[in-house]
C-alpha cells in the first residue's frame, strides 16, 4: 500500500467514525470538498470499512428499485436513498414520509396528540427543524387539524411529498453515483 493511500485512509477515518464503503456512502460531518476529493482519487473505491454493519444489498434488489419509487420505499435497505436525499439538502422529505407511515399505525388517541405534534413541530410549521415544501394551504389545514388531530391529517402533505420525490428526487437518485455504485460488483466480495 502507498503511502500516500495510507495517509489518506489515516486521515478519513480519523476525520469520521463509521463510513459506509460498501454503500459509497459519506456521513453528512464530511464536508463537501473533502468528499469531492475522495471521489476524485477513486479512494471510496479502494477503501473497505471494517465497521460497517449493513452488507450491500443484493444487485437484483438494487435493479429492482428502478421499477418505481414505491418499489425503493418498499425496500428495508433505503439507507442509500435517504444518503443520497441528505446529500442533495432534501432528506426531511423522506423522514416526513417514513414518520407518516409510522404514525399511521398508532392506535391510541393520546398516542395520535402527541406523535402529530412532533411531526407538525418537527416537518410542518413554519421555519420548523426540517420543514417540507408543501404549499401554504396544505400548511393551514393541518394547522388548524392540531387541535384534534386524526391519522389522516398529514395524508395530503405526505401525498405532496411522494410527488415531490417521484419527479425530482428519485430520478436523479438513479442516476447518481451512490445508486450507480450499487450496481457495482463489490470489490470486498
Amino acid at each position: 500500500m502507498s503511502a500516500d493511500l495510507q495517509d489518506e485512509q489515516t486521515l478519513l477515518f480519523r476525520d469520521i467514525v463509521i463510513i459506509c464503503i460498501h454503500y459509497q456512502l459519506f456521513p453528512s460531518s464530511l464536508s463537501h470538498d473533502r468528499r469531492s476529493d475522495i471521489r476524485r482519487r477513486g479512494m471510496y473505491r479502494k477503501l473497505f470499512c471494517c465497521f460497517c454493519r449493513a452488507p450491500k444489498p443484493p444487485i437484483d434488489e438494487v435493479v429492482s428499485w428502478r421499477q418505481s419509487l414505491k418499489k425503493l420505499q418498499e425496500s428495508k435497505r433505503q439507507l442509500a436513498f435517504r444518503e443520497f436525499l441528505r446529500t442533495e439538502y432534501s432528506e426531511e422529505n423522506i423522514l416526513f414520509w417514513l414518520a407518516c407511515e409510522e404514525y399511521k399505525t398508532i392506535t391510541t388517541s393520546n398516542e395520535i396528540a402527541i406523535a402529530a405534534k412532533r411531526i407538525y413541530t418537527e416537518f410542518v410549521q413554519v421555519d420548523a427543524p426540517r420543514q417540507i415544501n408543501i404549499d401554504c394551504g396544505t400548511r393551514q389545514e393541518i394547522t388548524n387539524s392540531m387541535s384534534q388531530p386524526t391519522l389522516s391529517c398529514f395524508d395530503k402533505a405526505q401525498r405532496l411529498i411522494y410527488k415531490l420525490m417521484k419527479k425530482d428526487c428519485y430520478p436523479r437518485f438513479l442516476k447518481s453515483e451512490i445508486y450507480q455504485g450499487l450496481l457495482e460488483p463489490s470489490e470486498a466480495s
